[in-house]
């Protein structure tokens, strides 16, 4: 399978910078797998399409402003906090990368500096910073880390605030993500709400989405390319959850691939698994699902993995004539975008 079977063209006015005033004003295009049918509407009636005894998952993580600049030397350089390997010390990805060398302090604020321990292929740096509580320092100089195609000019004051509560889920919790799990981002308190009242059970899971989930394919084959890992969490309860649903023939819907890349990943001998653990599953045309019965997603970038795990469930052709109805309908594409059901 061709990595290039995956591509499509997407007018460049249709990638949404700035997200809808209301979270809930998206367009949801549903597809039904079994009849090939097409049908358009809005999230906010999502719970409409839910029934009592479903099973919602929700991939509960919080992206953290992890997009800073720093000076070193009179250069200034942009980073992106990846991960803390230990306390203090943090993997980075930069840009320009030639800028940051061995042994560079880097100097983001006042009190905020940190020396480079490590140079890494790509664009990866490691650095230690002298002070343990990263994080908190960059919740006062970071930005949200908006994927490339949504255009911000620099340093862009006037954004930040917006894009740090937009570009996160009314349902974040557990710190640690670099991305949004952006189909979660059309729920509000009030969607949520009416989905608790029909007596369906919403379950939390978290994978901190990382460099993986925007992990450019550089196989000219499907089959050649290698996922990088991102660690994911499922409670006790929520795999108990999970399983008697599953037993009972009760449908799991998960909102994003995030959450179904988890599902499937802790699904062993029959089975979720608790606990925590890592996970590179690559999920493209061919894979069998063991857990998930619906998907809610966005629209996903031409020759991404995203693509490729939503064409596994719905399959290739049918995906591709819905993403052509979705440019001749005018839906908004990527992550401040608007959303697809599939059942």
């Amino acid at each position: 399978m061709l990595t290039s079977d995956f591509d499509y063209n997407l007018p460049q006015e249709l990638i949404a910078q700035t997200p809808l005033p209301k979270r809930e004003q998206s367009k949801m295009m549903i597809l039904h797998r079994q009849t090939g049918k097409i049908i358009h509407s809005r999230f906010e009636e999502f719970p409409d399409y839910l029934n009592k005894g479903d099973v919602l998952v929700l991939n509960n993580t919080k992206v953290i402003p992890a997009r800073a600049w720093g000076k070193t030397e009179g250069k200034e350089i942009e980073f992106l906090f990846l991960k803390e390997i230990q306390e203090g010390l943090w993997e980075v990805l930069c840009r320009p990368a030639k800028k940051a060398k061995l042994r560079d302090v880097i100097s983001f604020s006042p009190g905020f500096e940190g020396n480079i321990v490590k140079v890494e292929p790509e664009g990866k740096r490691v650095i230690r910073f002298s002070s343990g509580d990263v994080l908190s320092k960059l919740k006062k100089i970071g930005f949200a880390p908006l994927p490339p195609y949504i255009k911000r000019k620099k340093k862009n004051i006037e954004h930040r605030a917006k894009d740090l509560e937009r570009y996160q889920t009314v349902f974040a919790q557990k710190e640690g993500a670099i991305a949004a799990p952006t189909a979660g981002l059309h729920f509000t308190p009030q969607i949520l709400d009416r989905i608790k009242a029909k007596q369906i059970e919403i379950a939390e899971i978290t994978l901190d989405v990382g460099l993986a989930t925007f992990q450019p394919i550089r196989a000219k084959r499907v089959e050649d390319f290698c996922m990088l890992e991102e660690t994911y969490s499922i409670s006790q309860a929520v795999s108990q959850t999970i399983n008697e649903a599953k037993k009972e023939s009760r449908p799991i819907i998960a909102v994003g691939t995030t959450s179904v890349r988890t599902l499937e990943s802790a699904f062993k001998k029959g089975e979720i698994h608790p606990g925590k653990s890592s996970t590179n599953l690559f999920i493209y045309p061919g894979y069998g699902f063991n857990i998930v019965d619906r998907i809610l997603t966005n629209f996903h970038l031409p020759q991404s993995t995203l693509l490729m795990l939503v064409a596994a469930f719905a399959g290739l052709d049918f995906i591709k004539k819905a993403y052509q109805e979705a440019i001749r309908q005018k839906y908004r594409f990527y992550s401040y975008g608007d959303c697809m059901f599939i059942l």
